[in-house]
């Protein structure tokens, strides 16, 4: 496998999976389930999975696969892999809110080095090339055919007036706790992976995140991030956030540009 090889496939299935996921998004009804961890899943998340599952099996047969939908099947052997979330962003689904991306990752040695976050709801997507730089494309998402493409890189940080990202769905005292280290010019609410991507375009400066998340929640954004000369750290030390951890789950993490001057937890 190439990152040539790697990069219009993961591209032209998250396109397909979201034309599935919007299909389903803009139907009258749809079913959602409860996992055995409380967690919602829909026919969208199972259908988006069974889609992106097939299409890089088929690519890539000896590549290790990790998806949200069949988590408890993998283990965590093995220091490169695949890594999916179908649908990113449950809830914001759910309540038909837009803000759920399709997110598709390359691990190798603990780092997400090439990825791709496509929100279909509202119309942006974001990659790394083959070289491991970001873009956003923009047009008409053909999945065959990759549009007009941009570079995306984070802001020049100024620290007495910070944009900052929140989650829309968890955001709570402890991550308002946080922010209010620093000196904030503003703050937006975005779901799901799109707060990463907000990170690498410049749009905001700083993404904390005080709560529960897996690696398929992040994999792909991370990339897209570090690939637009982002970061991403744990919140206790500050040290590089890994991957391919026991059962796959986070520690609390901060999402960032390098200008950005941290503050302790």
């Amino acid at each position: 496998m190439t990152y040539d090889d790697l990069i219009p496939v993961m591209r032209r299935l998250a396109i397909e999976a979201g034309a599935k996921i919007m299909e389903i998004y803009n139907s009258d009804e749809f079913e959602v389930k409860v996992k055995s961890d409380e967690s919602p899943v829909t026919e969208a998340d199972e259908a988006a999975d069974a889609l992106i599952s097939a299409g890089l099996r088929a690519a890539f047969p000896d590549v290790m696969l990790v998806t949200e939908e069949q988590a408890d099947s993998h283990s965590t052997s093995g220091d490169t892999f695949l890594i999916v979330d179908p649908l990113d962003g449950t809830k914001e689904f759910i309540h038909r809110r837009g803000d759920f991306t399709v997110n598709i990752a390359l691990v190798e040695k603990g780092v997400p080095t090439r990825g791709v976050v496509y929100a279909p709801a509202r119309e942006r997507m974001f990659f790394t090339l083959a070289d491991g730089s970001a873009v956003e494309e923009t047009g008409a998402f053909d999945p065959d055919t990759i549009g007009e493409t941009k570079a995306i890189r984070v802001a020049d940080s100024d620290n007495s007036a910070l944009m900052v990202v929140a989650s829309k769905s968890h955001r709570d005292q402890a991550t308002d706790d946080y922010i209010n280290k620093y000196a904030v010019k503003d703050s937006k609410s975005a779901g799901s992976s799109l707060k990463f991507c907000l990170v690498a375009t410049g749009e905001a400066d700083l993404y904390p995140r005080v709560g529960r998340t897996m690696e398929w929640d992040t994999a792909a954004g991370h990339a897209v991030l570090g690939g637009a000369g982002g970061k991403v750290v744990r919140f206790d030390d500050h040290s590089p956030l890994t991957y391919g951890k026991d059962g796959y789950a986070n520690p609390f993490f901060i999402a960032y540009a390098p200008g950005v001057e941290l503050k302790k937890a």
